[in-house]
């Protein structure tokens, strides 16, 4: 279960965030999570639910979930498309020369929070 693993480092980045911009309390929690991350956003809300109330600065904190969408390019025909729905092949050309450009990442995009 890698998730909790992931909390415990956006954790560890939002404690340093509080005491770098004297924030005492974090609202809110914005995250953007590509849809190949491999994380499971289920799993992920429960191990957040679970840690956020050991964490002074977090307890009172809402998690809100993103979806970024994944997308292919294609480095013969050069176009990009929905990596979900066609994988690694390339729906246009056939071709396997393929890399994701977005979809995997697990991004902070907000925090709500109050200073002193």
């Amino acid at each position: 279960m890698h998730e909790m693993g992931i909390v415990l480092h956006i954790a560890k980045t939002l404690n340093e965030t509080a005491e770098e911009e004297k924030i005492t309390k974090i609202g809110s929690v914005t995250l953007q999570v590509g849809e190949v991350s491999g994380i499971i956003t289920d799993l992920f809300v429960d191990c957040w639910n679970y840690f956020k109330v050991r964490n002074e600065i977090l307890k009172d904190s809402e998690l809100k979930l993103e979806t970024l969408p994944a997308v292919t390019f294609c480095g013969d025909c050069e176009k990009t498309y929905p990596t979900v729905k066609y994988g690694r092949e390339c729906p246009y050309c056939g071709s396997y020369e393929t890399w994701l450009l977005t979809g995997n990442e697990c991004i902070i995009k907000e925090i709500e929070a109050e200073t002193l």
